[in-house]
């Protein structure tokens, strides 16, 4: 069945969960006591409603760990990890969910996310029982939402407390904490320590519950190539990029949707969102490109969205072929059954006036001549389906 993307904000009840209700009280009360006189009262229902679950959260979480944290501490990845990897609203997401459908990865999902504490215990009943607990579509950008779904591992970082940009969705009018944690140069050694244990505590923990190789996606782990290739030598990597004078202003909505639906403050200040959407694309793109120097061209493949949009059976063909992931004729059937499903989706009609495109334009200048965007108006022709990453080592 076609679906249709529009610009008006789809309703998310108040009483729905938010991304970080799965926090257990040290996390919790440690996030919440350094902004509280911030939060806005409209809003502090929220918090005391989270307030009073997290004892649940802790109680739950050490459950777990009482049954599973010695197999969580033992356990191994089965292969090196395949990563996903690109700016937000750059097509993340969609390729994502085309790469889930094999079944050789296993995938973070939005509950394993949303309760990484303690889903071993109580993902079953929750997916099963609790799913009008959720929208049926995300409200960004109106495509599909479920707890069972494919999500970014960030999401966990957070609920783990993890040090992360992602706490910026809290408290949108103050400056965003954690930026170093998008460029691996940049990366505060306190918060690298806090955050490697956690994700390889959390990838041991899917490990554990699925027992297959991880698909991983998250737009922050662009920047953090160099530390992923370390902490997971032989990871593959799939890159896909975007005109960034659509990554702009669809970014721009992301965030202004995020801090609508799930913030604790009434979000006032634009310019502070500005400016952290230029710079974080820099930084990342900074990190990553002084990173994928060092990796193995057969490693890494960069895709187009424009490309990726027109024909996805054939891009991700060349993606299994590039990195050596094995096609078989029950996958491809799976992508064209998905390429179905997805037929009449339509993107955001978002626009930049003249002086906004020349600001981006100047500010992402090293992004848009590096894959082609400042050349041609929108990357739709067949010879720019997949940029060859022939500056790769």
């Amino acid at each position: 069945m076609a679906k249709t993307e529009t610009n008006k904000p789809l309703k998310y009840p108040a009483w729905m969960p938010r991304f970080w209700h799965g926090m257990p009280p040290n996390v919790w009360f440690r996030v919440i006591g350094k902004h509280l006189s911030g939060i806005s009262i409209g809003r502090m229902h929220h918090v005391i409603g989270v307030s009073l679950f997290s004892p649940m959260n802790a109680m739950l979480a050490v459950s777990q760990q009482l049954i599973w944290g010695r197999a969580i501490a033992r356990a191994e990845l089965v292969a090196p990890p395949v990563f996903v990897l690109g700016h937000w609203r750059s097509g993340t997401t969609l390729l994502h969910e085309y790469l889930s459908l094999d079944t050789q990865f296993a995938t973070p999902t939005t509950y394993e996310c949303f309760a990484p504490w303690h889903f071993l215990l109580t993902e079953g009943w929750v997916t099963r029982f609790g799913g009008f607990l959720l929208p049926h579509r995300r409200p960004m950008d109106n495509m599909q939402a479920g707890w069972g779904l494919p999500q970014e591992d960030e999401f966990a970082m957070v609920n783990l407390g993890a040090p992360s940009p992602y706490y910026r969705i809290l408290f949108p009018n103050e400056e965003v904490p954690y930026t170093d944690t998008l460029s691996t140069a940049e990366f505060q050694i306190e918060n690298l320590v806090r955050w490697k244990e956690s994700l390889l505590w959390f990838l041991k923990a899917l490990t554990l519950h699925n027992q297959k190789r991880m698909l991983l996606k998250s737009p922050p782990h662009t920047g953090r190539l160099g530390i992923l290739q370390s902490m997971f030598p032989g990871s593959k990597y799939v890159h896909i990029v975007r005109d960034p004078r659509k990554l702009y202003p669809s970014t721009m909505n992301l965030w202004v949707s995020l801090d609508a639906h799930q913030a604790l403050q009434s979000p006032t200040d634009r310019k502070r969102l500005h400016r952290f959407v230029v710079e974080s694309l820099n930084s990342m793109y900074r990190a990553f490109e002084t990173a994928r120097a060092t990796i193995r061209r057969e490693q890494i493949i960069d895709v187009t969205y424009e490309s990726f949009v027109a024909d996805p059976i054939a891009t991700m063909e060349e993606i299994y072929r590039h990195l050596d992931l094995g096609v078989t004729e029950e996958l491809r059937a799976r992508w064209e059954q998905k390429q179905r499903h997805e037929r009449g989706y339509q993107t955001n009609r978002l626009q930049l006036d003249t002086d906004e495109e020349a600001m981006i334009l100047r500010e992402w200048k090293e992004y848009a001549e590096r894959y082609g965007y400042l050349e041609r108006e929108g990357a739709t022709s067949a010879s720019a389906r997949l940029i060859n990453s022939d500056h790769t080592a």
